[in-house]
């Protein structure tokens, strides 16, 4: 498309209307009063969540957790009714805060960024669409989320495949139906895990490839009662500071306990009674699984053994169980009756361990042991994670574009700047804890930091912020350093590295040090006039 001829000059321009874009034209727009717009890709807000539609999809966050802590007023007037919230209760969420807090005049929607090149001249970002419209920013803020590039797999064939084939990412608005088909999943992550028990409900037969076997523990998900709602509420402000003090911005801290300080019969005791309650606390019921391997075995031990017990063919048991990783060392996903979907009459499990695809053909797909035919193909198979929608933007710094910076894996400082951009902003980048913490958390901290940085550009009569090389190489330096005292980065086929992505750098990309420690970080950059950033 041509660029136009009068770009909208802005003081700020976001590039995504999720829960970081809306947060933060709030806070320029409505708190500051600045000239700010949005630019989404969709036709409503909603980011991550209103794409990610698929059978079963689910936060894996607690509802009461899940959501924005910076108005009393809106935790107040908003009631959850689950204790994990799907996709349709989120979007209603995230449409009732643009218009409480009167967002909605500020979205351009249906619009997609092209290209971004910083004007040497003007000092300004100027930022192309799709649809032919340009801004003039002189800020811009990346709000595009670390899950929402589609990752479907290069398999010989697809082409040839006479049925639908459709992946979770960019699942249908309106649906898929399932019933009296044929279908095959591959990929058995987190988004696989939630998918399979809800595609068997429908489907005549589900054959699920499995590319590498996975720990999942009960999400135990259910109605809230107006009791429960309640207690949430009179506790926020008690909730609130427990998930901006801790390490992984959820509502409960970890266990200081150690694993191995445990007696045995103590550590299975209390094993069973995090697996009865469900959901993602249960990798903080000791403090030393993510750092000692052998503390980490007593709890990897503990799930396969779960496993065994729920799926009755030892075979498929075996298969399932068989996990080459350590617990929590990928993003440990929590189910609603995933291991029980494979006691199905109707589902099966093809280990691609053991026989690997060789192609898609017409009519379904070719393993090394024999043809599956099939109607429907379902790709659960993860995305390009935290820098794929920054790269495919284009994005044109003083002398390179961001992809050939980050050719050999994504460099920054605090995950919120790339030398060479200035005045580039990107909310939960790599480099910051992001996709190892509850989401709306280190949003909140990051859109907060960087409202306050842009306020002390203005204040000192400055044009510009940017980061140092040398600031950006020692934090990448204090990402690796933080990441290899635990055991995160010993899983080589992990989306936290980019292993998922053929071709893609593998860089352990998350800070692994903690949301509190980070914070800390970060406060400590901008009272000390925000050092490792030069200001012209």
């Amino acid at each position: 498309m041509s660029q136009s001829a009068n770009p909208i000059e802005l003081d700020a321009l976001i590039v995504g209307a999720g829960f970081s874009g809306l947060y933060q034209l709030h806070m320029l727009r409505n708190l500051r009063g600045l000239s700010v717009r949005v630019v989404e890709a969709g036709d409503s807000v909603g980011g991550t969540w209103y794409w990610n539609r698929y059978p079963g999809a689910r936060c894996d966050s607690e509802s009461h957790a899940y959501c924005y802590t910076f108005s009393p007023e809106l935790t107040e007037e908003w009631d959850w009714s689950e204790r994990y919230p799907g996709p349709e209760e989120i979007l209603r969420y995230l449409n009732h805060v643009a218009d409480r807090f009167e967002l909605r005049p500020w979205l351009d929607l249906n619009r997609t960024v092209q290209s971004a090149r910083f004007d040497e001249t003007g000092h300004r970002w100027l930022v192309n669409c799709d649809d032919g419209n340009c801004y003039s920013a002189r800020f811009l803020i990346t709000a595009v989320g670390c899950l929402s590039t589609a990752n479907i797999p290069a398999i010989e064939g697809l082409g040839d495949f006479s049925g639908r084939w459709y992946h979770t990412g960019q699942w249908p608005r309106n649906g898929v139906d399932l019933s009296g088909y044929r279908v095959a999943q591959v990929g058995t992550g987190s988004t696989g895990i939630q998918a399979a028990p809800v595609i068997a409900e429908a489907a005549a037969h589900l054959t699920v490839f499995q590319r590498t076997a996975n720990y999942s523990v009960p999400a135990r998900n259910c109605a809230l009662t107006d009791e429960v709602r309640q207690q949430q509420k009179a506790d926020a402000a008690v909730i609130q500071q427990v998930m901006h003090s801790n390490t992984n911005g959820h509502p409960w801290t970890i266990n200081p306990q150690n694993a191995l300080d445990t007696a045995a019969d103590e550590r299975h005791t209390i094993y069973e009674q995090s697996w009865a309650t469900g959901g993602l606390k249960f990798r903080s019921v000791f403090a030393d699984l993510l750092i000692d391997s052998k503390a980490n075995d007593t709890a990897a031990t503990f799930i396969r053994n779960k496993i065994r017990e729920v799926v009755k063919d030892p075979t498929t048991a075996d298969s399932l169980s068989n996990i080459d990783h350590p617990y929590g060392a990928k993003r440990p996903p929590i189910d609603t009756n995933y291991f029980e979907t494979f006691n199905r009459d109707n589902v099966e499990l093809v280990d691609l361990k053991k026989t690997p695809i060789v192609r898609i053909d017409s009519n379904g797909i070719q393993t090394s042991a024999g043809h599956h035919a099939v109607d429907i193909i379902v790709f659960a198979t993860g995305f390009d994670a935290m820098t794929g929608s920054l790269l495919r933007m284009d994005i044109q710094g003083r002398q390179q574009t961001l992809a050939d910076a980050w050719a050999a894996g994504p460099a920054n400082y605090l995950g919120l700047q790339v030398a060479g951009f200035p005045n580039l902003f990107t909310i939960t980048g790599p480099g910051s804890p992001s996709v190892l913490s509850n989401m709306p958390v280190s949003i909140e901290q990051h859109v907060e930091w960087i409202t306050e940085c842009i306020d002390y550009v203005l204040e000192t009569g400055n044009t510009c912020i940017e980061c140092t090389d040398e600031a950006m190489a020692g934090w990448v330096q204090h990402v690796n350093d933080v990441a290899n005292a635990t055991l995160l980065p010993t899983v080589k086929h992990s989306w936290y590295l980019g292993a998922n992505v053929p071709g893609k750098p593998q860089v352990f990309m998350p800070y692994a040090g903690g949301l509190d420690r980070y914070r800390q970080a970060c406060n400590e950059v901008a009272e000390n006039d925000y050092e490792g950033f030069t200001l012209s």
